[in-house]
């Protein structure tokens, strides 16, 4: 087979993703397999399965070191309900224990509702949708769950049950211009009373020993007021979430005990040494080591990481996933890792911003073995770390994509969505037959050239610092227009990574602005804003390109039996177009403006046209299929002999949401209600 065609294959195993990203609304075929990938369907969400593939050809070894480190994960799974508002493990007790002691009627609506918030609780860790960060809103009384309580004697009272249903903290993050983000965000990284105000100047004194190599001040704490002084209560044993974390570290030392090699097992022991001390100088040492730590069939993700859950961007949401290495994949997709210095070269980017030397980019198609915190249910199907930017310039990064989770997506899809947007046939047929290849080069370019691009300059601080609550989202458009403007280029063919780079180029440029200006749509309710990071940045880039463009009518708005379409007239000037958004992101995240990043996300961002969405929900009736997918995780049962030694594994599927849901709650109930 030719290096073409083997490579080719090989980006089958991906699928479009920024960061923290879900699958595209849109799939583009269904291919058929008899492992039951579809669990359930409630409200908005769609439950499924993945198989872990390659498991069965790891030693026993590793298939401990999985086990451990997928252990290791779940013992912290409440510290996200917490992390994610202060009343949610009071309010999963009360609701977990009523469904499972509830004797009555419950062929009634109000007992479907019931159940129905219950799992989307499930789903989002928490009252708050794990996307929009609207509270969810329950489709029964008060009374109602009065009625419950007091059949199952179970105890929710106060502000705990009152808020269910009342008005307060409707926003687990609250993004919006010209006010407190801060104070009117219900995540519970800060303590009442803190504002912006407040966290800004705490931590404008914080100053690192090392001013070329910042710390990551606040990532794993909560900031409160204590008779009126600000004090960071620290995630660490001994310290805030501290019962959660010596399981985590109990079952991580396990794991240790059987790393793969020393480098490995040099970084799982720094890990353990930051969730013993909180010291952010060790979480840097562990970071720098866990990216030099390459080798080996088995890697994971595990702490406090990624910050779109802070409304300005300090504070990590716990998160662990466990892989394990594709390497016959990750081999073939290392054309790019090789060739990132050429992308970065030749980038529109200006000079002064362009890095002289980009380093230790490594790229690898995994398989998850367990999910954890802010990665499940809902997961996301690419990643690349570490966040620092002074470790991605200096020692490198990963980025992985996780092949398993995205063959679920791809084995669990329909097709309606896609012919209902498209524009013509024409759009129809590339979306077709080069859709799926161009989304898949989209992950590659944004995780492993998009985010090692660019840098800083001199003196300019951390983007969390200088670009506030915007930090996120202009990271992944940037990250997002560095894959766009290399998806329509000839390079593409050259490496041999595709046959025909102009209709791939094309496909991508249709796809991404048709979902930028109108199908993710479908996931907002009419009249609200955007407010999600990634549906933000996909916002801004599609309008910001629409309106650019407009004189030379680059992008066409198409009206025809009442219905809207977005048709691209020429794909090589819309090129031209995102790569001088590109320059103009890079500019805004190297000099830190704040005023710049403000404009643009606000100004093309956040608000939406509400005549498009009516319309976008309207047609979307049609298919029953939900706009969100996220998963159950297979359970790692392990055998074990008379002297207490693990003889074999074998692996499980649960057979129920609620089931998976109960039993985590059950054995890893590590936090009290209230921390």
């Amino acid at each position: 087979m030719t290096l073409k065609s083997i490579l080719k294959i090989c980006f089958l195993a991906l699928i479009i993703v920024a960061c923290k990203e879900d699958a595209k609304t849109e799939t583009v075929k269904k291919t058929s397999d008899e492992f039951s990938y579809n669990v359930e369907q409630f409200a908005d969400i769609k439950i499924l399965r993945y198989k872990i593939p390659g498991w069965e050809n790891l030693s026993l070894k590793e298939q401990k070191l999985v086990y451990y480190l997928v252990e290791a994960g779940l013992a912290g799974r409440d510290i996200m309900w917490d992390q994610n508002y202060r009343h949610n493990l009071k309010i999963r007790a009360a609701l977990e224990n009523i469904y499972k002691n509830y004797k009555g009627d419950k062929s009634t609506e109000n007992w479907s509702e019931f159940e129905t918030y219950l799992k989307r609780v499930w789903f989002s860790n928490g009252i708050h949708h794990h996307y929009s960060n609207d509270k969810l809103k329950p489709g029964f009384s008060s009374n109602y769950l009065n009625e419950l309580l007091t059949a199952t004697n179970t105890e929710l009272k106060g502000e705990a049950f009152e808020v269910i249903f009342n008005d307060e903290d409707m926003k687990k993050v609250n993004q919006a211009k010209g006010v407190d983000n801060v104070a009117l965000s219900a995540v519970n990284f800060y303590g009442p009373n803190v504002t912006n105000a407040d966290v800004e100047k705490f931590y404008k004194n914080k100053k690192s020993p090392d001013q070329n190599r910042p710390l990551s001040f606040g990532l794993n704490s909560q900031l409160v007021k204590e008779n009126g002084e600000l004090k960071e209560r620290v995630y660490k044993s001994g310290g805030l979430y501290g019962s959660a974390i010596d399981e985590v570290v109990k079952w991580l030392e396990k794991a240790q005990g059987v790393a793969e090699n020393k480098e490995q097992g040099d970084a799982i022991g720094l890990l353990i040494q930051y969730y013993k001390t909180g010291d952010l100088q060790t979480w840097d040492d562990y970071n720098v080591a866990w990216t030099k730590a390459t080798a080996g069939n088995v890697d994971y993700i595990n702490s406090f990481i990624e910050v779109y859950n802070d409304p300005l961007g300090y504070r990590g949401s716990y998160e662990t996933i466990v892989q394990i290495n594709d390497f016959d994949m990750s081999q073939k997709m290392k054309v790019l890792s090789d060739n990132a210095q050429w992308f970065e070269d030749n980038s529109p980017l200006m000079d002064e911003h362009k890095k002289d030397s980009v380093v230790g980019v490594t790229y690898k198609v995994v398989s998850v073995a367990g999910e954890a915190g802010d990665a499940s249910p809902s997961t996301p199907i690419g990643v690349n770390l570490p966040n620092s930017n002074w470790i991605r310039k200096e020692v490198g990064s990963k980025s992985v994509s996780l092949g398993n989770i995205i063959n679920a997506y791809n084995n669990a899809g329909s097709t309606g969505r896609l012919k209902e947007f498209v524009h013509d046939d024409e759009e129809l047929k590339l979306e077709e037959e080069h859709g799926q290849l161009a989304d898949k080069l989209h992950t590659a370019l944004h995780e492993v050239i998009g985010h090692a691009s660019g840098q800083l300059n001199p003196g300019v601080g951390e983007t969390k610092e200088t670009l506030k609550n915007y930090a996120s989202t202009l990271e992944e458009g940037r990250a997002d227009l560095v894959g766009l403007y290399y998806l329509y280029s000839p390079k593409l063919q050259e490496l041999g990574l595709v046959e025909d780079w102009e209709a791939v180029g094309k496909a991508a440029y249709d796809g991404y602005i048709r979902n930028g200006l109108m199908t993710q749509l479908i996931r907002l309710n009419l009249g609200d804003d955007v407010e999600e990071a990634h549906m933000r940045n996909r916002q801004w880039v599609s309008a910001w390109a629409y309106e650019r463009g407009k004189e030379d009518n680059v992008i066409e708005k198409v009206t025809r039996d009442g219905k809207t379409y977005f048709n691209i007239n020429d794909y090589e000037k819309l090129r031209e177009i995102f790569g001088e958004l590109l320059k103009e992101t890079q500019r805004i995240k190297s000099e830190g403006d704040y005023t710049a990043v403000e404009a643009l996300v606000e100004d093309y961002g956040v608000k939406v046209d509400q005549e498009i969405h009516a319309e976008v929900l309207e047609r979307n009736k049609q298919f029953t299929s939900a706009p969100y997918s996220g998963f159950v995780n297979p359970v790692i049962v392990p055998a074990i002999d008379g002297d207490g030694n693990i003889t074999a594994f074998k692996i499980d599927q649960p057979n129920s949401f609620s089931e998976q849901m109960l039993e985590y709650s059950k054995k890893y109930n590590n936090l009290p209600e209230v921390n």
